[in-house]
């Protein structure tokens, strides 16, 4: 995962930690320099929006996230831009609300930068990684059920389709069934915990990634939401570009890309359906998609930031026909099947 920070000083003019992921092709694909009012729905600290109001002199940007400590760490840039910056606390599928709030609207460009920042990553508090003990807490904004709330709550059969689903974890049952049976004795609480059980589960060899790597990010989306959320941000922004306007989104793994390529398909007329929705009668596109994607970072980039590695740019252009209704499609990919997990499992495991 990428921060969402700027390259120069935090947010607040602090310590530079995080480094925006894909600048300048961001700034390219959503056309900043061309002036006009643009939605950063990720506005973490603050990078893309600092990017995109240097880009020119009239830009303004209504920037989202859900996460207090990244609203309250914004307010220095709000202020450092003389009120072409709006900060808002919540999150990017209620862009609609917001914008309406703010009395903001026929935007000129939307970007998200989908999944975990660093800073996140980086304060143990916050419990989204493995590599640092905490509170196994996982969650974005303030509220809500927390990483473990569902890890000591929901069945065997919940965890499992979550650590398949979201994280592709191979050893998901086993997984789940040494969760469901270790937590009788004592409740898992911090992110140790966890770790420590999977890395007795899974063996790894030099050069594989930690064992506890997907079914930690499956818990984080699980909590978070983040593929619906993903999924309502994506019609969402389709109803709030004016035509002409770009959206461009920056994902990290297989799950969000396939949503976003899902979506530009179908709206762009390229779609041929799937298993979740039949052929239909073709809509009139509401986006154009021009150019080879997706872009990737180069040897540059992956040298001065390793977690652009994973990254994907994808973007669009906004027609002028009326936005469409929900794509079932779209949601299906977001949602975790009917069909339970079964069976242990391939992979190499031990208890």
């Amino acid at each position: 995962m990428t921060g969402r920070g700027p390259s120069r000083g935090g947010a607040d003019g602090g310590l530079a930690r995080h480094v925006p992921v894909l600048p300048a092709e961001v700034l390219e694909a959503i056309r900043a320099d061309a002036g006009g009012l643009f939605l950063d729905g990720t506005f973490g600290a603050g990078g893309y929006s600092r990017a995109i109001l240097d880009a020119h002199p009239e830009n303004r940007v209504l920037a989202l996230d859900r996460d207090p400590g990244a609203i309250s760490g914004g307010q220095a840039l709000v202020s450092a831009y003389g009120g072409r910056l709006t900060l808002v606390e919540t999150e990017f599928s209620a862009m609609e609300d917001a914008a309406a709030e703010t009395g903001l609207g026929g935007f000129d460009g939307i970007v998200l930068d989908i999944g975990v920042s660093s800073m996140q990553l980086d304060e143990a508090i916050r419990g989204f990684s493995f590599r640092a003990d905490g509170p196994l807490d996982m969650r974005m904004a303030s509220s809500g059920e927390s990483a473990a709330d569902l890890v000591n709550e929901a069945s065997e059969a919940r965890l499992a389709d979550i650590f398949y689903h979201y994280g592709e974890e191979r050893l998901a049952r086993v997984i789940a069934r040494a969760i469901v049976a270790d937590r009788k004795a004592e409740p898992f609480r911090t992110t140790r915990q966890l770790s420590d059980l999977i890395g007795r589960i899974i063996r790894t060899r030099p050069g594989d990634i930690h064992p506890a790597t997907r079914a930690f990010q499956a818990l984080r989306i699980a909590v978070n939401d983040e593929l619906n959320e993903l999924a309502r941000a994506l019609h969402a922004a389709e109803r709030l570009l004016r035509p002409g306007g770009r959206l461009v989104i920056v994902s990290f793994h297989s799950l969000e890309d396939r949503i976003v390529k899902v979506f530009l398909a179908a709206r762009s007329g390229r779609g041929g359906g799937s298993r979740h929705a039949p052929v239909m009668a073709q809509a009139v596109p509401t986006f154009r998609v021009e150019g080879k994607w997706p872009v990737m970072a180069g040897e540059a980039e992956l040298a001065v930031n390793p977690r652009a590695r994973s990254a994907k740019l994808r973007a669009a252009i906004r027609t002028e026909a009326p936005a469409q209704g929900d794509d079932p499609a779209v949601f299906a990919l977001a949602a975790l099947p009917d069909e339970p997990v079964r069976g242990r499992g391939k992979g190499r495991g031990r208890r």
